[in-house]
């Protein structure tokens, strides 16, 4: 009867020197895709709040703001804040479409490896491509 079971697979964990070879699904780059936006946008919470508060305070705050994005602040000139803007537009982004795919997939229990894969290629599509065409308007 022994020989008559299925094997069971064997699985190995990789070394630290094999991670630069080792090819991750897509479902893994979301997943990790996930945690990095989220983390970006709670690093850079001070910096949303200071966006916020300055372009609703008054109309001098405003311009203020506004020339930020143009002349820069400071020593820091003004397309590495556009930078800093784009990133946070693409942490935010990800992370609700991201969201959304998992809350999907708790939702409809749709957890096949097939959809997993499909999802996480239009999860990376979709907020890429949102994230270009809202840096367009953001640089033009």
């Amino acid at each position: 009867m022994a020989d008559t079971l299925k094997q069971r697979p064997q699985f190995r964990n990789i070394h630290v020197s094999q991670i630069v070879a080792y090819r991750l699904p897509p479902a893994g780059i979301v997943s990790i895709l996930h945690r990095v936006s989220g983390v970006l946008m709670f690093l850079l919470m001070p910096f949303i709040i200071w966006m916020f508060d300055a372009s609703v305070t008054s109309e001098v705050s405003y311009d203020v703001f506004k020339s930020a994005f143009a002349a820069g602040v400071g020593f820091i000139p003004g397309w590495f804040l556009k930078l800093v803007v784009l990133a946070l537009i693409w942490a935010y982004l990800h992370h609700l479409i991201a969201g959304i795919r998992h809350l999907w997939m708790d939702a409809t229990h749709a957890v096949t490896k097939q959809f997993g894969h499909t999802s996480a290629i239009a999860t990376l599509a979709i907020s890429v491509l949102l994230t270009l065409a809202l840096g367009f308007k953001l640089f033009f």
